[in-house]
């Protein structure tokens, strides 16, 4: 990806953002993720060269090596995968800007004693399965408000600053909005408990997310083409 393809996809991503931004308000604010698994190190470099700051990657590993590689940069990395337990020491010693995919309990509790065993914290995102789907992990709306309030209150390493879901796995429109209002009436349960981002939203979806409430979004191909 040369820096014109950059630019013009960069550009082509932040006018639909604002437009769908414009539609919720003037005063919504929207952080644009790039999710950059399937992206090296110098369409990365390209990319922030045009103005990009904040990248996702989904495997631990993945994530250590370009950030490593591009530490001189001011980059801002996030983790949005599935996070397996054999590799949360790995995480934290990655030392992610934002965490996006607490899935479960059992991961909070694990990720919370590893933490407190480095002396360390880590702002995550509650992961949400809005769409009760079998294929994807998260708690289910019944759930969420309870976990999320447990985890402030057990986890003392652990700082939550909002939810993260996956919009439904479907071409209907209506059912993907409906998961992604459901995502959004939990972020809005736990705003009082101190959430700021409700990340929703990838490259076939990020402008009804945004419509639906999101203020964070996760996108990759749209970027790095």
């Amino acid at each position: 990806m040369n820096k014109i393809q950059a630019t013009q996809n960069l550009n082509k991503v932040v006018t639909q953002i604002e437009g769908a931004r414009l539609r919720v308000s003037d005063h919504h604010i929207v952080k644009l993720i790039a999710v950059s698994k399937y992206s090296n190190t110098k369409d990365i470099e390209t990319l922030y060269n045009v103005g990009q700051r904040a990248y996702g990657e989904n495997k631990v590993q993945d994530l250590k090596e370009k950030m490593t590689a591009l530490d001189e940069l001011p980059l801002e990395w996030h983790f949005i995968g599935h996070l397996q337990k054999n590799k949360i020491n790995n995480l934290i010693d990655a030392k992610p800007t934002l965490m996006h995919s607490l899935d479960s309990l059992e991961l909070a509790y694990e990720l919370n004693k590893k933490l407190l065993s480095k002396n360390a914290t880590m702002k995550c995102l509650l992961q949400i399965n809005s769409a009760n789907e079998e294929s994807k992990t998260g708690f289910n709306e019944e759930e969420a408000y309870e976990a999320y309030n447990s985890i402030l209150n057990e986890c003392s390493a652990i700082k939550l600053i909002g939810v993260m879901s996956i919009g439904a796995h479907s071409k209907e429109r209506a059912e993907i909005k409906k998961s992604f209002l459901v995502t959004k009436k939990i972020y809005e349960q736990v705003k009082p408990l101190g959430a700021r981002y409700c990340s929703m939203g990838m490259s076939s979806d990020f402008e009804l997310a945004i419509e639906c409430g999101s203020n964070m979004i996760r996108v990759g191909s749209s970027l790095f083409k």
